[in-house]
């Protein structure tokens, strides 16, 4: 009898364990998918591959180690949000705000960046390989003596 317990243990363990690993919480995915705001919310690991998240509302959200491969941002706002770890591979990240979002360690290969307010973002160990990037605070090999890109954000 112990022998059948200790199998079923062994055998159930990893699914508690699967659940743990997908972090984002299914109601705010559904949330932002129907309405295109999810302010707050918990996006963690979600799949948000090819989405069209044109004019999101996504500020404060946790969207950490989320897969935005060929999303489309246009003119979302992300202010506050925590996207560390996110693959935003070949994104579309033009007019989005991302004031004081935290973008360590965030994939940005072959992404469309411009004319995006990263103001008092976080951005070490960025992967901008062959990402195209205009009109934005984003730069490789030091600080840029003239000062922040700005846009009139309101």
């Amino acid at each position: 009898m112990k022998l059948q317990l200790l199998a079923a243990m062994a055998l159930a363990t990893p699914l508690f364990f699967a659940s743990s690993v997908r972090a984002e919480n299914p109601q705010d995915l559904q949330k932002l998918l129907s309405t295109g705001e999810c302010v707050k919310c918990d996006l963690s690991g979600a799949n948000l591959s090819g989405a069209h998240l044109i004019g999101a509302d996504l500020r404060g959200s946790k969207l950490q180690g989320a897969n935005l491969v060929g999303a489309n941002l246009e003119g979302a706002d992300l202010t506050g949000a925590n996207l560390a770890g996110a693959n935003l591979t070949s994104a579309y990240v033009t007019n989005v705000n991302l004031k004081q979002v935290n973008l360590n360690g965030v994939n940005f290969t072959r992404a469309t960046i411009h004319d995006s307010n990263v103001y008092q973002a976080s951005m070490n160990d960025l992967n901008l390989t062959d990402a195209e990037i205009f009109n934005t605070g984003i730069g490789i090999g030091g600080e840029d003596s003239s000062g922040p890109i700005i846009p009139d954000w309101k």
